[in-house]
């Protein structure tokens, strides 16, 4: 048996089967005839084959296929274009937003037949349950959806880390390919919680995945030594080579989060093997799936942006398979492996004709023929949010002991949309408590737990939100349990939060009393219960409006909930206070 032998072909039921085709013993279920195989395993292209499939399998792959086909086998004449297999995403967040089965209807259509996700969001709110109920969300699917453990780098010590046990029972499943992404410097500040943990998922002959933003030379090379193999997070050319000349696999990353691919393409040009290079979308938000696309997106720009498509092509199938330890059943087309694949024009163009899961055609010219499964949640799955009370603008208060005129504090200065920088100001102190500032773009920040201390609240200050009145408030949070808000009325902010927990989830801008916009996230209060396209729309509103009231970058959302993210630099906000993530330590607002 492979390493996931359930999900091998020794596997199955109809391991003889198959092979009684690939003999001529026994007939195929469906067969594609002159065709051009793109052999991801020697990089050749190979002129007037077939592919023959027996239920989930590739049985048959030659210039020769009569003996496979009979009078049941249904024959498709691709005419001489070409075959490639089937997509493979290497990394994203699928507890983002929307709901599994809605994201799958606008992912299978262009081609991707395999998928690996975190599952982070959930254990921060519900532990092993909720990453269970999670994983349950995605078996049984037309694609095969794989995950990788939480490892809980959290700047928030009550949802940091995973222990050993609760670890091993999800490293036991087949559907987990290993620990998922753990960061660099929480790791090095605290080898003595994550070591243990790397060392289990080792011994299970599964993946760490990385995330090294920001390290280099000595302390990547430290963080690499702890077992660590890949990581999605460099920006350009310069960075990948660092980091392949290392040994780790680099994934190269474009989606919603960031868009790196067209930096990294120099790379093209340096004359290094791009087998250990993989293509990710790192998560993808409704409005550009529906816009653009997904891995066949990808793809795509790899090879307009000078790859060759071979290597290209490699590098969302092969490349990622071989990584996982996942190549004895996807990622190429040959005899045994799980019949997964896609008709295409010609090489370079990546539109799928047909789309082909399991040995079933699942889509044809964008039009889906398979639907994906409907989870039903689990009743905590949807009742996530828990507050022994409703909050009052009081909860919002930033109360000074003594009453000084000026008091300095610690700002969280938003230098871009997802960066921050540590700001020490010099502010007036009015009846004993600290307020906004709209003039000087100073407004309140808060992240209220709600899982470990219900309620528990840290209040901040921000730069570099300009929202003019108002509050904004999305219980998404990353690697946290929080809830997180930012507002320039205590009143607003309030509401906003309540809004929230009536909705046992959601995204919601609250102006003068009244909800502007909101979105309901009522699956873990991190995904939506609705249509793609309704999601986009109201994420549409949501931004609008947020923007409306001065917001200066792109995505409201997701500068606002990456706030309380331990991934990027460098202060943070979660429900025990300010984290300066260069060294870890937990800060209080006021300036000592």
């Amino acid at each position: 048996m492979t390493r996931y032998g359930l999900l091998s072909i020794e596997g199955s039921d109809g391991a003889q089967e198959v092979i009684n085709v690939t003999l001529g013993k026994e007939k195929a279920d469906l067969a594609l005839i002159n065709a051009t195989i793109l052999n991801v395993y020697t990089g050749e292209l190979l002129d007037h084959y077939s592919v023959t499939i027996k239920g989930e399998w590739i049985a048959y792959v030659g210039n020769d296929p009569e003996d496979t086909i009979g009078p049941n086998t249904n024959v498709i004449d691709v005419k001489g274009k070409t075959i490639i297999p089937g997509l493979i995403d290497g990394h994203t967040h699928l507890v983002w937003l929307s709901n599994v089965s809605e994201f799958l209807q606008y992912t299978m259509v262009g081609g991707t037949t395999t998928i690996i996700t975190e599952t982070m969001e959930t254990f921060s709110i519900m532990g092993y349950e909720g990453v269970v109920d999670f994983l349950a969300s995605l078996s049984d699917q037309p694609i095969k959806i794989f995950a990788t453990a939480p490892s809980m780098a959290s700047i928030s010590k009550k949802a940091r880390g995973i222990s050993k046990k609760t670890l091993r029972k999800l490293l036991l499943r087949d559907d987990i390919l290993g620990l998922g992404e753990s960061y660099w410097q929480t790791v090095m500040q605290e080898p003595e919680e994550y070591f243990p943990i790397f060392k289990e998922t080792l011994q299970f002959g599964k993946r760490l995945e990385g995330h090294s933003a920001g390290a280099k030379g000595e302390k990547l090379m430290a963080y690499i030594a702890s077992g660590i193999s890949s990581c999605h997070e460099p920006i350009n050319a310069e960075e990948v080579l660092e980091r392949l000349r290392l040994g780790m696999h680099v994934m190269i990353r474009e989606g919603s989060i960031r868009s790196d691919l067209a930096n990294i393409s120099r790379i093209k040009d340096a004359g290094v093997d791009f087998r250990r290079l993989i293509l990710v979308t790192d998560g993808v938000e409704p409005g550009d799936l529906l816009e653009k696309g997904y891995m066949e997106v990808v793809v795509q720009k790899a090879i307009d942006c000078g790859f060759d498509p071979v290597h290209a092509i490699q590098m969302a199938t092969i490349n990622v398979a071989e990584y996982f330890f996942l190549d004895g059943i996807v990622g190429g087309i040959a005899p045994g492996k799980y019949a997964d694949m896609l008709v295409i024009p010609s090489p370079g163009i990546i539109k799928a004709e047909y789309v082909i899961s399991k040995g079933k055609i699942i889509a044809r010219e964008g039009n889906l023929l398979v639907s994906p499964r409907k989870h039903v949640f689990s009743k905590d799955s949807r009742n996530s949010i828990h507050f022994l009370r409703e909050l009052e603008p009081s909860d919002f208060s930033i109360p000074v002991k003594k009453s000084p005129p000026q008091i300095n504090v610690r700002v969280i200065d938003q230098v871009t949309d997802l960066v921050t920088k540590e700001l020490i100001l010099s502010v007036p102190v009015v009846d004993r408590e600290i307020r906004s500032d709209v003039s000087k773009d100073i407004l309140k920040v808060a992240a209220i737990d709600r899982r470990y201390f219900p309620g528990k609240i840290f209040v901040g200050l921000i730069r570099g939100f300009r929202l003019s009145t108002g509050a904004i408030a999305c219980s998404a949070a990353w690697d946290t349990s929080d809830i997180v808000v930012v507002g320039e009325n205590d009143k607003d902010m309030a509401g906003a939060v309540n809004r929230i927990y009536d909705l046992q989830g959601g995204a919601v801008v609250y102006v003068k009393g009244k909800i502007l916009a909101e979105i309901p996230l009522p699956l873990f209060g991190t995904m939506a219960d609705m249509p793609i396209e309704m999601l986009a729309k109201r994420m549409e509103e949501v931004t609008n409006i947020t923007k409306d009231l001065g917001f200066p970058f792109d995505s409201p959302l997701l500068t606002l909930v990456t706030l309380t993210g331990a991934a990027i630099p460098f202060l943070r906000i979660c429900e025990e206070g300010l984290v300066n993530l260069k060294d870890g330590k937990t800060l209080g607002l006021i300036v000592d």
